[in-house]
């Protein structure tokens, strides 16, 4: 019988999620092992090697670590839920003149899902991973707080989960740096896998080259959205561009424009396939609308409440007003913000707790 009972652990065959399984196992709970195949980077058409959680050498590395510590482990192929929710989204939402954010939708809507439905299938109590942050709780909910690391603090992605997926998860890595990460692999004689590289792209693009993605993935994309426009904010044509999901807000580079000063793109209007060009000063914005809102710290968001705004993962966050509009906020920055992308998440926080989160729209 285990100290604490029993947890599924979400193995990649990186460190960090190798590093959550042994923590948990010394901690005293039996743990249980699962990788989950999201995504064929064949079936893509990249040019660039498979890497990250869905190559055969992950997969193979997590396996060797269960057996080597004497654990179950277990390979789910989800790439069809997964294909058909957050590919799909990041395809609409491109195509709708918006800039996704996969990573909160895969977590929120597909990899907890996922594992919640095979941690009651397995009778695991809990499930852990290997994200950095940390839970806690205020007056009965749980909400997530930022991790010790700050460099590694993952708490932005993690906006939507639910209240049942924070009561049934474990973070252990929130309270460590990755540094120390990386010791506790070697310590317990897994040096290569302490040296391993991380990998930062989006796991169904590794190439980074998500306007190439866009085209291998909708048929005739790229003639269907040939021969739009730049305009100034004035309305003035400026030239032509060679597609508006190819494009986004804050975007300067890759034009293929010359201005006498630096100009960059304000807005995306796809029903009239329009960028909009603007300077940097017409990028500036003082509010914003969020939508598809959770909430964590509280049962709902109290009208006028100051918290820190972050509108992308590397923002810094900026001073702001909340308030709550029939579920939805509207957000009232106390200093000039550039670069509020529609499609992006915003996350709210009271230093370092997140209140809650939802998607930028206006």
């Amino acid at each position: 019988m285990s100290k604490h009972g029993r947890v599924l652990v979400a193995m990649s065959g990186g460190i960090d999620s190798t590093v959550t399984a042994m923590l948990m196992h010394e901690e005293g709970y039996e743990v249980v092992g699962i990788t989950m195949k999201t995504w064929d980077y064949a079936s893509s058409g990249g040019s660039s090697k498979e890497t990250g959680c869905c190559s055969l050498d992950s997969i193979n590395d997590a396996r060797r670590v269960a057996v080597d510590m004497g654990f179950h482990h277990f390979i789910v192929d989800i790439r069809e839920e997964f294909g058909d929710y957050v590919i799909d989204n990041f395809v609409d939402e491109y195509l709708a003149g918006r800039t996704p954010n996969p990573c909160v939708l895969c977590n929120t809507h597909i990899k907890w899902n996922s594992l919640l439905k095979r941690a009651d299938a397995l009778d695991c109590e809990f499930i852990a991973t290997g994200h950095y942050a940390i839970i806690k709780e205020h007056e009965g909910r749980r909400y997530v707080k930022r991790a010790v690391d700050r460099n590694k603090d993952q708490s932005y992605v993690l906006w939507g989960l639910s209240q049942e997926c924070l009561e049934r998860s474990r973070f252990p890595l929130g309270e460590l740096t990755k540094p120390e990460v990386r010791q506790i692999a070697f310590d317990r004689g897994y040096a290569e896998l302490s040296k391993k590289s991380e990998s930062y792209e989006i796991c169904f693009v590794p190439d980074n080259d998500y306007r190439g993605f866009l085209k291998r993935r909708v048929d005739g994309l790229e003639e269907r959205v040939a021969g739009g426009h730049f305009v100034s904010t004035s309305g003035e044509v400026l030239g032509e561009h060679k597609g508006y999901p190819f494009y986004t807000i804050g975007q300067r580079k890759g034009l293929g424009l010359a201005f006498g000063q630096p100009m960059f793109v304000t807005e995306i209007r796809p029903e009239t396939n329009t960028v909009v060009l603007g300077t940097e000063d017409q990028l500036i914005r003082n509010s914003m609308k969020v939508g598809q809102v959770n909430v964590m710290k509280y049962a709902e968001i109290p009208d006028g409440l100051e918290a820190v705004t972050k509108i992308r993962y590397r923002d810094n966050g900026t001073f702001s007003t909340l308030h709550n509009q029939n579920g939805e906020v509207k957000v009232e920055f106390l200093a000039n913000v550039k670069g509020v992308a529609p499609g992006q998440s915003a996350v709210f926080y009271e230093e370092d707790d997140v209140i809650g989160g939802g998607i930028i729209y206006r």
